[in-house]
């Protein structure tokens, strides 16, 4: 982590210490715990897709596998939660090892097709097979690791939040290791990356399951949090929410994946005194998001930021 990230993740980790203290009502901090777990989802999409050029419209499976299985581990065989998670973030990851064999020869739209089938599929199950049915069920044990019951809406932003950081600081060593080097050079060119000996067939894999696996931890602590689930939140319109988060914060950065996040949680809440017009608003906004700020927010201004300082180094 070079000095201008180090910088950029202690003020991140200053400001997540702090909003508790300054915007700490029940309502912010309920709204902040789901862009948290939003954020994780959009981080494993923009590893997905930002930087190995995989495009993915089946995340919410993923989300739902992590959501459910954590649950019925908890409530119905009564494990420890955080052993749940784990053993469903370990099942998802065989989910994405089932979806990416498959998937290895398709690409772009096709390949878009056949994740969306996928978490269409999975979507089906919890529908059919899911305790509850299409009711869902509650009842789901709040997080507790080591007898400390995370019960509070303070504790969960902690928890939640202090996943992301642990998330975010994994995925930027991540990308600038020798793996994360070769799925950019996959995202440009899979035939030059072959031709210098890649091995693209692993790397697929491997970014499938990185995904998946924060999609899964990020169901887990949406489940724990709401302690109810149903198949109405994991649709393909959740998919296609992820993959605007990680596009409008710009997707080939990963401050642009929390960014991204935090603005399409905060943004429906913001529109709400438009009352039936709130779902208009938001297209348009969103629309006129992707027409002029097609590289996503964070890169854009990282961009006028880097030419302002060039400049004014040029006037010393």
């Amino acid at each position: 982590m070079n000095r201008h990230n180090f910088v950029t993740f202690a003020a991140f980790i200053i400001l997540i210490s702090i909003f508790p203290l300054l915007l700490g009502t029940p309502y912010n901090l309920s709204i902040a715990i789901f862009a948290g777990i939003n954020a994780l989802l959009a981080l494993g999409l923009c590893i997905l897709m930002g930087y190995a050029g995989q495009i993915s419209l089946g995340q919410a499976g993923f989300y739902g596998i992590g959501a459910y299985i954590s649950a019925i581990l908890s409530l119905k065989l009564g494990l420890p939660v955080i052993l749940s998670v784990v053993l469903a973030a370990v099942i998802a990851a065989i989910a994405a090892v089932i979806l990416a064999v498959p998937a290895l020869r398709l690409r772009g739209h096709y390949l878009a097709v056949a994740t969306l089938g996928f978490g269409e599929i999975i979507h089906i199950l919890l529908n059919e097979f899911g305790p509850g049915g299409p009711s869902g069920f509650g009842d789901i044990p709040r997080f507790s690791v080591l007898g400390y019951t995370f019960d509070t809406p303070v504790s969960f932003f902690y928890l939640t939040w202090g996943i992301v950081a642990l998330i975010m600081l994994f995925s930027a060593n991540f990308i600038n290791s020798r793996t994360g080097r070769a799925l950019r050079a996959m995202h440009d060119s899979e035939i030059a990356s072959k031709a210098m000996g890649l091995d693209i067939v692993s790397l697929k894999i491997k970014v499938f399951i990185i995904s998946a696996v924060y999609a899964s931890i990020a169901g887990s602590l949406y489940a724990h949090y709401i302690t109810f689930v149903s198949p109405s939140t994991f649709t393909l319109f959740h998919s296609v929410l992820i993959v605007m988060m990680a596009v409008v914060g710009g997707i080939s950065n990963l401050w642009g994946a929390i960014v991204g996040a935090v603005i399409i949680t905060i943004l429906p809440e913001l529109l709400r005194r438009f009352e039936e017009f709130d779902v208009l608003v938001y297209g348009l906004i969103l629309t006129l998001s992707l027409m002029f700020f097609r590289k996503g927010l964070v890169p854009i201004i990282a961009e006028k930021i880097k030419k302002l300082k060039g400049a004014v180094l040029a006037q010393n």
